[in-house]
């Protein structure tokens, strides 16, 4: 680590890199079940450490303070931001494929770390591989290139998923049908991005493995061509997706998936309402929420001729039951506006 850094950055760097570390090591073992799982955990605690680091550099302290402004502590530490707030502290009220692929991470870590889940490292691999990329992008861009992982980690992971036939019977064997309340949470997480970020390789990397035919004998050993998915190039990616669309599973849409109604995103902006304003200060739907979409103009006034001209970032018309629902990023910015003083007051002004 560079001696220009302070001691508690280089501390939470040197975390945040071993855990990254770690992971991989997990992730690539070849007898270990809790593969996705391990290498989830370990990297929520690696980018955990690595936000931390860049807040301390930053001179912004990344600890949770009771309403008087005063720093929590629990037992004699003071509380840290978990990774959620350091996703909103870092990337505000901007939509990142970083970010999506994150808030995916930490609601998997949510409903698997009691768990020991082997079934679901095929169906997430392309996620894993990002998030993995997105972290040594943001040590490089932030701290420089003398902190690239890319030697320590050769290729081991991106080549995970190039077995020979009877690897790939034995891990049949092993594949077992998700279970239901994480096969929901990937239909629905999934479904709920924009086509932008879903395709994104920073929120899910995807490659082709495409087998090739030898026109000489010197390549017989080439059978398999690795091709990086590019999207910026429309006419290479043309041919493959018409060899993808003969083995792609369809993924049937969700109705509003990822989508949010009023009351939900009350319910998690309230807390900061109350840290910023008191205890007693609150942020209800048929009020507080109305007057917000006004005040922001995300969505048509009650009665507009055309309600579905809304913010599409923040907020959707559902013409089948003549309402609205909102996005997460919705909440994100309303919870970085209210932090700001005096902001909830000027949205109770607001006319409804």
């Amino acid at each position: 680590m560079p001696r220009g850094l302070p001691k508690e950055v280089r501390i939470h760097l040197e975390k945040a890199t071993d855990s990254a570390m770690l992971a991989v090591e997990v992730y690539n073992k070849p007898a270990t079940k809790f593969r996705s799982g391990g290498f989830i955990v370990l990297m929520c605690i690696a980018w955990t450490s690595l936000f931390h680091a860049i807040f301390l550099r930053n001179r912004k302290k990344p600890f949770h303070k009771t309403e008087s402004g005063r720093y929590i502590k629990i037992d004699g530490d003071f509380k840290a931001w978990e990774l959620s707030h350091c996703l909103d502290e870092h990337f505000g009220g901007t939509a990142s494929a970083v970010r999506e692929n994150l808030r995916f991470m930490v609601g998997l870590r949510n409903k698997i770390e009691h768990r020991s889940m082997p079934e679901l490292d095929h169906h997430i691999f392309g996620e894993c591989q990002a998030c993995l990329f997105n972290f040594e992008d943001m040590l490089v861009q932030e701290f420089g290139a003398k902190h690239a992982m890319n030697e320590s980690l050769a290729l081991a992971l991106q080549f995970s998923h190039l077995r020979n036939a009877h690897q790939d019977k034995a891990i049949q064997a092993l594949r077992k049908p998700l279970q239901k309340s994480l096969s929901d949470y990937l239909t629905r997480f999934r479904s709920s991005l924009s086509g932008l970020i879903s395709q994104d390789m920073q929120f899910s990397y995807r490659v082709f493995l495409i087998p090739k035919i030898a026109n000489h004998t010197q390549q017989g050993d080439m059978a398999i061509e690795f091709v990086k998915y590019d999207p910026t190039k429309p006419d290479e990616m043309e041919k493959y997706e018409q060899v993808t669309a003969l083995i792609k599973p369809a993924m049937a849409q969700v109705a509003n998936a990822g989508r949010l109604k009023a009351g939900e995103v009350c319910r998690k902006v309230e807390p900061i309402v109350k840290q910023v304003c008191g205890k007693h200060a609150k942020f209800v739907a048929s009020y507080h929420h109305a007057r917000a979409c006004q005040f922001y103009k995300v969505r048509p006034p009650a009665g507009a001729p055309n309600p579905e001209k809304t913010n599409v970032q923040f907020c959707h018309y559902d013409a089948a039951h003549k309402d609205y629902v909102f996005t997460e990023q919705w909440v994100t910015f309303l919870k970085n506006e209210l932090r700001k003083p005096g902001q909830y007051d000027k949205i109770k002004k607001e006319s409804s």
